[in-house]
């Protein structure tokens, strides 16, 4: 028996739902990048593309677990010398991009530095509310809470 590799042209590419309201982040994270990628599927194959695309709705309301709200720091660095920065994740949140947490989050979870994990970024949706432009698509709804009862959090 040989194994399947998948090619380019024979990935369906379906679309996913997911209301991020009192989950954790890391743990939805995971359950993401695991979508974008295709490993949910039998026929993932991993040079190719054969992920879903995710849309994601409520992200602003995502929760993190211990006091990682107020002690864990996210850091960059301007390039000048002393340029160091750091911000909180309760100030990340509560700015104009509390999304881009999720974001972060999930794009650490993909294969480093290669062009076939941006490209399957670009499949990522991420929006602060509950309305999203992708209706038409009519995504299939995921309840990643009903997933593991550790999913969800009362924040």
């Amino acid at each position: 028996m040989k194994t399947y590799a998948m090619k380019r042209e024979e990935a369906v590419k379906d679309w996913t739902l997911i209301d991020a309201e009192g989950l954790v982040v890391g743990r939805l994270a995971s359950v993401i990048a695991t979508r974008l990628r295709g490993k949910h599927k039998a026929t993932f194959t991993p040079n190719v593309d054969t992920g879903d695309h995710v849309v994601v709705i409520n992200a602003d309301k995502v929760v993190f677990t211990g006091n990682k709200m107020a002690n864990k720091k996210l850091y960059w660095h301007t390039g000048y010398p002393g340029g160091i920065k750091e911000r909180t994740m309760e100030k990340i949140m509560s700015g104009a991009h509390p999304e881009r947490i999720l974001m972060k989050a999930v794009e650490r979870m993909m294969p480093k530095d290669s062009p076939l994990a941006r490209k399957q970024m670009t499949g990522l949706k991420i929006y602060t509310g509950a309305e999203h432009p992708h209706a038409a698509q009519e995504p299939n709804v995921l309840d990643v809470a009903a997933m593991n009862s550790k999913n969800k959090r009362d924040a």
